[in-house]
């Protein structure tokens, strides 16, 4: 085989994100995944100023069986607010999006799920949900919230609350006090510039963080304390550094469209389950890289591309799919894929992306197939 040519890729199996949501099977979700106007929260990243011919490579979402929908109930119609639809079968959800409300309705004790997205809300006043203490779901999404107008503990009774849905929306900082119940936080596209490190405390149960689309220029160590979070989207931020102290626990890691320019040595090694680091569009460069800064041997997908890199940083022969184009890379070295070259060492890469640097097709070591013999895709 030829590795050397030069190949379009037509596709790496496409997959979803998978956000851990158990509950995707319920009929009331489907309902309001019907009703809702806006995108799915599966995070498809893209570059804006090319149309790449290929595909990223996703984690399938685990295999698990749907959970019982909701018994049918009889729900007596002055339970529920004029404004919103509350169906009688699924007596603990309640449907208020897209309605131009300008004010939160009262929400009944019963209620479990409740949608508010797409409307025109600018405050919480206090105790808004102090009536609704077993509300799991709370979707707030595409309204006009400010933090200045947002009760000071309008979450604090709400103990079961798993999922908080406040993406475009006009928040400066982050809610507080937040449910230690949350699994799901999502803040993306809002006004937020600072995450003090206490800002996510104590939220132990918290799987995925989305944040990105906000002006955050600092994180501190606030990702530190979250033993369970799988998923962090910190992409599109102002950020120049990358959050002090990275969970066990994490599994995929998005900081593309930053200004970060180093990376601290072992940075990724505290984090044995990280599988997918997304960097692009930052201005990293060689100096600000040690030599074992990507060498984590549970990372399978990296993407460094449109930084300011020299040179093929090391990686781990267990990584598969490699980004790397519209760096400054001007050499082709075999040693950051492989120590040591022969029949029983080599790098299960698949996937090399080196187009759009200064590199030449000719500059290709011979030992280079030995050691890249996985490798379906290589363009340079």
């Amino acid at each position: 085989m030829c590795w050397v040519t030069i190949l379009i890729v037509a596709g790496l199996c496409g997959g979803s994100l998978g956000q851990y949501n158990e509950e995707e099977d319920l009929a009331w979700l489907q309902y309001y995944m019907r009703q809702s106007r806006v995108a799915s929260y599966n995070y498809m990243p893209y570059y804006e100023d090319e149309s790449p011919p290929y595909v990223y490579s996703y984690p399938a979402a685990p295999d698990t069986e749907p959970e019982p929908g909701p018994e049918p109930q009889q729900a007596p119609s002055w339970q529920c607010p004029q404004e919103c639809d509350c169906p009688p079968n699924f007596s603990s959800a309640m449907y208020c999006d897209t309605r131009n409300l300008r004010y939160l309705p009262f929400v009944p004790s019963r209620m479990k799920y409740v949608y508010f997205q797409n409307n025109l809300i600018t405050a919480i006043q206090e105790g808004a949900f102090d009536n609704a203490t077993e509300l799991e779901w709370l979707a707030l999404h595409n309204n006009q919230i400010s933090s200045d107008k947002m009760g000071k503990r309008v979450f604090g009774k709400l103990k079961n609350l798993e999922r908080l849905y406040m993406n475009n929306n006009n928040l400066t900082k982050l809610p507080s006090p937040l449910p230690r119940s949350l699994r799901e936080l999502h803040l993306s596209y809002n006004q937020i510039s600072k995450v003090p490190s206490n800002a996510l405390e104590g939220l132990e149960n918290l799987t995925a963080l989305y944040l990105s689309h906000n002006f955050i220029f600092e994180m501190g160590a606030s990702l530190k304390g979250l033993k369970s979070l799988i998923l962090a989207d910190l992409s599109y931020n102002h950020l120049r550094k990358v959050p002090d102290g990275l969970p066990m626990s994490l599994e995929q890691l998005y900081l593309e469209y930053n200004y970060i320019n180093a990376i601290p040595d072992d940075y990724f090694q505290v984090s044995p389950r990280l599988l997918y680091v997304r960097m692009s569009h930052n201005s990293l460069t060689n100096q600000g890289l040690s030599s074992n800064t990507f060498n984590s041997s549970s990372i399978l997908e990296l993407d460094l591309s449109y930084n300011r890199l020299q040179k093929i940083p090391r990686v781990n022969t267990n990584l598969e799919n490699l980004y790397l184009q519209g760096n400054q890379i001007n050499e082709f070295s075999i040693s950051s894929f492989c120590s040591v070259v022969d029949v029983m060492n080599y790098s299960r890469l698949q996937v090399l992306r080196l187009d759009g640097n200064e590199i030449k097709r000719n500059a290709v070591p011979p030992d280079a197939p030995l050691c890249l013999r996985r490798a379906t895709v290589i363009e340079i």
